[in-house]
């Protein structure tokens, strides 16, 4: 029997990331967990980070004369939350820009204290005719609060990475061409 010195293997490496275009299915739900609980404090910081004074968010004695009768989170905090739950199962490191977004809603309001909880279907996706190695994805996202409220809906459209063009790309980095 030959004995050899044991050599420490390298542990395989899993490099968390998004979806690339060609692994993207349509008409797939991606559910997005999980949930995100938002708080006053998220709401206060959001809301005076962008200037936004709207009393619907910063006054509660206001807030509380009016059809909801309390403070209602930033609907533009709300937005953005629900396109960042989005990102760690399907663009993380795989999108290469946002091209727009399109049909935004906020049918029920989400006040402090409520989960929300993101849905995005692929509800298109074609090759970039004037980028190769690239496609356009359109994502519908929709954010439903704890009891199942439907609280945003956005239809946004992404400049995605295929595979195999990416990993030329990064090599063709790497190697200084």
């Amino acid at each position: 029997m030959r004995t050899e010195p044991l050599r420490a293997r390298e542990p395989r490496i899993v490099e968390q990331r998004g979806l690339y275009f060609d692994e993207l299915e349509e008409d797939v739900v991606y559910a997005h967990r999980p949930g995100r609980t938002v708080t006053e404090t998220d709401n206060v910081l959001f809301t005076t980070m962008t200037m936004n004074t709207q009393a619907l968010h910063l006054d509660a004695a206001w807030s509380a004369d009016q059809p909801f009768g309390q403070r209602l989170m930033n609907s533009m905090f709300t937005l953005a939350t629900v396109v960042g739950q989005s990102v760690p199962q399907l663009t993380q490191g795989t999108i290469i820009a946002q091209l727009g977004m399109t049909d935004v809603s906020f049918p029920h309001p989400m006040y402090h204290g409520d989960t929300l909880y993101t849905e995005t279907v692929v509800t298109g996706k074609r090759l970039s005719s004037s980028r190769q190695g690239q496609g356009i994805v359109t994502l519908k996202h929709t954010g439903r609060n704890q009891d199942g409220d439907v609280v945003a809906l956005a239809t946004r459209s992404c400049l995605m990475w295929v595979r195999e063009a990416h990993a030329e790309a990064q090599n063709a980095r790497k190697s200084g061409e």
